[in-house]
């Protein structure tokens, strides 16, 4: 079922133009037309709100990759109380954050940069699937199916409830922007759902410390996202930079209270026939204070090809890439967490149409 009444949708030609507040460039977008716990709680809108919406959506995803929701539905107690309990649990010792750590046979669960080939990237993290078992490849060289159970810290006790109650909030959010990006392109608001009916979404908590010398390492090193969407929750700290398309330049986004950071991934661009595009990101350590943030990564099910939609394809405008499989190219762009590979690891790129 459709989070959005179609009855509010106009035909693309007849939206209305969008109008957008920018933070150092990035678009602020309200979602209030959509969401019920806000001041529109007994009005979802008229036609030229849902309209000029869309209209913003599109502009984003075209012009930046990124943008910023407010008024976006999720009750903000939720990422608050995940928000107290991850910095609980980053604050235990080593060993017992490590009797769940993650390894190349359980991807989920707690690691830092020692468990990881690439030591420059200054952080903690925690990750946990959104289902509960959930079902994808992490082996590319066995491709069944590998079921993933969250292994959940002792301490804090609260840490299981308060993840899975946040994560429950973000899946309906990511729903609803899938929509609005679907209806951006002038496709049926329920058109990508089906791809998701057994989404293999996880959440990570990333902790990152003070740095002495920040100068010498990146909380995380530049690099685009492989799924379809990500929504994540930064703290006042901040450090996410995005680079511009129009300059290639980097831009430091502002952290905005109450606001969810979104960008689409590789999968939306193949989609959209490189009409939305993924773009680079990267997060800066900060020398005085630690961070966190919580990304949450929507990816489609295992089993589901990837290619530009009929849609967005004609004779004017053929497909610029080859289908791939989902499960497949997730499990071979994770084996180079574990081990330093002898090519060059797998990119969206790889799929792309050479036109002769």
């Amino acid at each position: 079922m459709s989070e959005i009444d179609p009855a509010f949708i106009q035909p693309i030609e007849h939206r209305p133009k969008p109008f957008t507040i920018e933070a150092e460039g990035i678009p602020i977008i309200d979602l209030s037309p959509i969401t019920s716990n806000n001041h529109y709680e007994n009005d979802r809108g008229d036609i030229n709100d849902i309209g000029v919406l869309i209209a913003e959506i599109g502009n984003a995803c075209e012009k930046w990759g990124f943008f910023q929701v407010i008024n976006h539905g999720v009750p903000l107690e939720k990422l608050e109380r995940l928000e107290v309990t991850g910095r609980k649990f980053f604050t235990l010792p080593q060993e017992e954050k490590r009797k769940v750590g993650r390894d190349e046979a359980n991807p989920i669960g707690y690691y830092d940069s020692e468990h990881t080939r690439n030591v420059k990237d200054w952080k903690q993290v925690f990750d946990f699937t959104v289902k509960d078992p959930s079902f994808i490849p992490v082996d590319p060289d066995d491709l069944k199916p590998k079921e993933l159970i969250n292994c959940w810290p002792q301490s804090p006790p609260e840490f299981k409830e308060d993840a899975q109650g946040y994560a429950r909030e973000l899946e309906k959010l990511a729903f609803k922007l899938l929509e609005l990006i679907a209806l951006s392109l002038g496709l049926a608001a329920d058109r990508l759902n089906g791809y998701f009916n057994d989404h293999a979404s996880f959440v990570r908590l990333n902790y990152y410390p003070s740095c002495p010398s920040p100068q010498l390492v990146l909380g995380l090193n530049q690099h685009k996202d492989a799924g379809a969407l990500t929504i994540l929750a930064q703290d006042d700290v901040g450090g996410l930079q995005v680079r511009r398309k129009s300059d290639g330049e980097w831009v430091s986004v502002r952290p905005n209270p109450g606001a969810f950071i979104i960008n689409v991934g590789d999968i939306v661009q193949v989609w959209s026939n490189d009409k939305y595009e993924s773009v680079e990101h990267r997060v800066m350590v900060n020398s005085e204070k630690e961070r966190l943030s919580i990304p949450f990564f929507f990816y489609p099910a295992h089993y589901i090809m990837v290619k530009p939609l009929e849609e967005t394809i004609d004779n004017e405008n053929p497909p610029k890439y080859n289908e791939y499989n989902w499960g497949v190219y997730f499990a071979t762009k994770r084996k180079s967490n574990f081990k330093k590979l002898q090519v060059e690891n797998i990119q969206v790129a790889h799929f792309k149409i050479v036109s002769q």
